[in-house]
């Protein structure tokens, strides 16, 4: 049965008024649920308890998994004690289940140790067992089992159990033919203890008559064909072996196995000291005596007294005698009261100022421990919000405060959500980018084509996020009219004649009628300027837009159809704002969407765009390009770690070969021995005239010829030693010569392995992001720092290494509001005071509220801001120094390109139509180009 909670579920009975109502009505309606089969009076009912079921809460009582809802962890129930039955051995269940009927075992635990140790070495007729004769192991078939006889003389057991072969007639001496006796009844009698059921039922005494089954799976390889051979010719032969050389498969026969179906088979109650019961099916099933005997059940009640006795006299120990209203007592019972009384009082005085000195022991304890945690040094890092600066480091220059970010320069800051939305389908266009067939562009190019309010010349930008979105679109599934229809369940609940911008809802059905029908077929092609793509927008909104996803899709479409008189739309393209005012005049005159699109609010148009990338995650082409980059990123991580092993395998070589050389050095001063040598030995011939001792008696002329002979011997010897010196410095120049080009090709070869690890760590953040955008890391107040540049299709490095950027700013976001509870509920200090302290009023972020650095010497103050001995502060550190070879270069060629094309930037954003004297079609925005749909669309 599944458990939630650890508690197994039980199903619902019934009431009793439904069962009365079932017999007056036998026609009554109810809710049944089949895999159950619950019944329930009420749909509320059913529906709550299906709710139930299909929480993810559940977990398999067999295997343990978890996570589950009701009916996958049933049948995960199911198929487990359908494998474990298959493989638990047929004719031992009767035996265990016996064994376990009516047993008084705590935990289940013990039960099976019980029964493991009872039955491991007791086999039974028809048992599948491995079999060990003369040094091979035989898979056999239990026979026939003969137990030793319980009369006449004790049975002669040999010394050495071997198999014997078929040609035995008979079993040995001593052992019973008879098949009417019981097989393992003592030894598998719980009930009888373990030590006199091994003496009175030994299993060394067993003789089991077993058949050789023939292999099933032999091996064919060489080695083996001889060993096969010899096999081959026991298949079929029957022997009499003893249980020493037998054993079962530990598939079929363990203690995790026989658990799982001890625990399958039998139940019991959760009253103190109940036995465990087999269930009633399997018990008819295998013919366990299901009626409790009287005599086990006089032992069961036993016990359960004994238990409830045991814990009455603890309780009575522990709180006392309980307080009921007795009958009158007679003077001795009196007494005895009095004295227990007097007694108890006693010990109550001796508990409590036990209990005083314990407590004083405690706050002395207390007040120790704290005095040693004040002396004990933090281990750094650690939560940030321990770290406090002291006065020295304030001194030493560490920044207090925290250089406050800029909410009034993010896109559309002036509304938080519109913002979001905004990052949310930029960062969403350029991450799928290649199943898009959509090239990457800038934040300030997506934003200033946002705010594009003429009609000509065309914006290539927009026409070209849209087409591709509208392409994607037409794979994904879609309902006919559904816009339509939704506005017209929205008329129902409406007053007669509700207006929104001066146009009815039968009005605008009417205009959408006959705009956009046929949106998946329209050709927008590239070479035409994506020409008609407006109208296909609204035959896509049409289709797919309700108001449940697209809230706003009565006004949008309202403004795509309608447009006001001729002179209110000159008036009120004049005074013009990034927000469309309220009080707008009313739309009375039918357009198209090619001419109003460009009169849409930034807010409407991003709203759109968030409906269609919302829209198109669902689709074919962006989940396979998801799963590519699965499988992309598995061979990068496979690649990084073979990288490493080669960096680490040429620097180990590189290491030895510093060593060899700078054991060599010392010997290039090894000539010095040699001469010494040579010399020695010059001096020895010199010395030999001398042993004479007729120096004295020798002629000058003789003299004169030994020292010249010694001359030359000394020159000679030292022509030798500098021919010796000179050949070993050839030779040790040679071979530094070659360790130090060797020590030259291996720092090479690493430096390719490292500009390869920068590379792949480039080309894995690029592949994540289509998976998962994860923020550079927190601050100490749980800010996220976001950077989503070189993710996707957009890369960090152009062709020949040249800085590319998609926002060139950091953002920040602030805390969650989990987290926000998670540090209120562990802080009881002044955690508002602090942040108001170290991040002032205006950089104190709200939950999900963003910001951003746009300048690298703001961003150089924060990080000089973040303290290291903060885990969170560490890791974002950490994060920056990692990425910060990109991240400075890209935000200052963001400043260089924005101060190249200032020209008055609010003015020219804030006009509906050119201004005199400037060419709009000379802004970045208007020179992008879709490199990739000239190939593909």
């Amino acid at each position: 049965m599944p458990t939630c909670r650890r508690k197994r579920v039980v199903l619902t009975e019934p009431s009793e008024a439904l069962l009365q109502a079932a017999k007056s009505n036998p026609n009554k309606e109810v809710y049944y649920l089949q895999q159950t089969g619950e019944i329930f009076e009420t749909y509320e009912a059913y529906a709550a308890r299906m709710s139930f079921y299909r929480l993810k809460q559940f977990q398999c009582e067999v295997t343990g998994k978890s996570g589950l809802d009701y009916f996958q962890a049933l049948e995960s129930e199911q198929q487990e004690a359908q494998t474990m039955h298959s493989r638990f051995p047929e004719p031992l269940k009767a035996a265990v289940l016996k064994a376990v009927q009516w047993q008084v075992v705590g935990r289940l635990d013990h039960l099976v140790e019980a029964v493991f140790d009872r039955f491991k070495d007791r086999y039974f007729v028809d048992e599948k067992v491995f079999v060990d004769a003369q040094g091979d192991k035989f898979y056999a078939k239990v026979v026939q089992v003969h137990p030793p006889k319980t009369k006449g003389d004790s049975v002669g057991v040999p010394a050495e159990n071997q198999a014997s072969s078929s040609s035995v007639p008979s079993p040995p001496h001593g052992i019973a033919d008879d098949d009417a006796v019981p097989i393992h009844k003592i030894g598998g009698d719980l009930k009888i203890p373990a030590k006199e059921a091994l003496v009175r039922d030994d299993p060394l005494k067993y003789f089991y008559k077993i058949q050789i089954l023939e292999e099933q799976h032999e091996k064919s390889h060489e080695k083996g064909k001889a060993a096969s051979k010899d096999k081959a010719k026991w298949s079929g032969s029957f022997m009499d072996v003893q249980c020493s050389v037998m054993s079962r498969d530990r598939l079929a026969f363990s203690k995790s196995i026989l658990r799982r179906f001890i625990r399958d088979c039998v139940d019991r109650d959760a009253a103190v000291a109940s036995p465990w019961t087999v269930k009633p099916v399997i018990a008819k099933h295998y013919g366990v005596d299901s009626v409790m005997p009287e005599e086990t059940r006089k032992g069961v009640e036993d016990i359960k007294r004994g238990e409830i006795d045991k814990r009455k006299k603890i309780w009575e120990d522990k709180e006392g005698p309980p307080t009921k209203k007795q009958k009158k007592m007679t003077a001795a019972q009196e007494e005895r009261v009095k004295a227990l009384a007097v007694a108890a009082e006693k010990r109550e005085r001796e508990a409590r100022e036990k209990a005083e000195r314990q407590q004083k022991a405690k706050e002395e304890a207390e007040r120790l421990a704290a005095e040693k945690k004040k002396k004990k040094p933090i281990r750094y890092p650690t939560e940030d919000l321990d770290v406090r600066l002291n006065d020295k480091e304030k001194k030493a220059g560490l920044k207090v405060k925290k250089p406050t970010p800029s909410k009034l320069g993010l896109p559309f800051g002036e509304n938080q959500g519109t913002f979001e939305a905004f990052l949310t389908s930029w960062n969403f266009l350029v991450i799928y980018g290649q199943p898009l067939h959509l090239s990457t562009f800038t934040m300030d190019e997506f934003e200033h084509a946002l705010r594009h309010s003429v009609v000509d010349p065309p914006c290539p930008l927009l026409g070209e996020i849209h087409s591709t979105l509208i392409y994607n679109l037409r794979t994904v599934p879609f309902a006919r009219h559904s816009a339509v229809l939704s506005l017209l369940r929205l008329q129902d609940t409406l007053e007669e004649d509700h207006r929104v911008l001066g146009v009815s809802v039968d009005e605008l059905a009417g205009a959408m009628a006959d705009v956009g029908n046929n949106w998946e077929r329209v050709p927008l092609r590239h070479t035409e300027m994506r020409d008609g793509w407006e109208e296909a927008l609204l035959g896509c909104l049409k289709d797919h837009a309700t108001l449940d996803n697209f809230p706003r899709l009565r006004e949008v479409l309202t403004r795509l159809l309608f447009a006001p008189e001729p002179h209110a739309e000159v008036s009120s393209s004049s005074s013009s704002s990034r927000v469309s005012s309220p009080a707008a005049n009313d739309l009375c005159v039918q357009s198209s969407p090619s001419e109003r699109y460009y009169a849409l609010p930034p807010a409407d148009r991003i709203d759109i765009l968030t409906l269609l990338c919302n829209l198109a995650v669902s689709s074919k082409a962006v989940h396979s390009h998801m799963e590519s980059c699965e499988e992309q990123l598995t061979a990068l991580r496979k690649e990084k770690i073979e990288i490493g092993r080669q960096k680490k395998q040429y620097t180990e070589e590189m290491n030895s070969l510093a060593g060899e050389t700078e054991v060599k050095e010392p010997g290039t001063n090894g000539i010095v021995p040699d001469e010494d040598a040579m010399m020695h030995e010059s001096s020895d011939l010199s010395d030999v005239p001398s042993e004479d001792g007729s120096e004295t008696a020798s002629t000058s002329s003789a003299r004169q010829k030994r020292s010249t002979r010694q001359k030359d011997l000394r020159q000679k010897a030292h022509t030798q030693a500098h021919a010796k010196q000179r050949e070993l410095a050839r030779a040790q120049a040679a071979s530094a010569k070659q360790a130090l080009a060797e020590h030259r090709r291996l720092d090479e070869e690493v430096n390719k392995l490292e500009r390869r690890l920068e590379a792949i760590e480039r080309e894995f953040r690029k592949l994540l992001g289509a998976v998962r955008v994860k923020p550079l890391g927190k601050d100490r107040f749980h800010n996220r720092i976001w950077w989503f540049d070189g993710m996707g299709s957009a890369s960090l490095l152009g062709s020949g290494g040249v800085v590319q950027y998609g926002t060139g700013r950091i953002f920040i976001q602030g805390p969650s509001e989990m987290d926000l509870e998670l540090i209120l509920k562990k802080e009881d200090d002044d955690y508002e005071t602090r942040r108001l302290e170290e991040e002032g009023p205006e950089g104190m972020l709200a939950p999900s509220e963003w910001a951003q650095y746009a300048e690298p010497e703001e961003l150089d103050e924060f990080l000089a801001w973040l303290n290291p001995k903060g885990v969170r502060e560490l890791a974002l550190k950490n994060s920056f120094i990692k990425w910060w070879s990109h991240i400075a270069p890209g935000m200052r060629k963001r400043i260089s390109d924005l101060n190249i094309s200032a020209k008055l930037p609010e003015a020219r954003r804030s006009t509906r139509t050119k201004s005199s004297g400037h060419d709009i079609s000379r802004e970045p925005y208007m020179m992008w180009t879709n490199r990739r749909a000239v190939s593909s669309v």
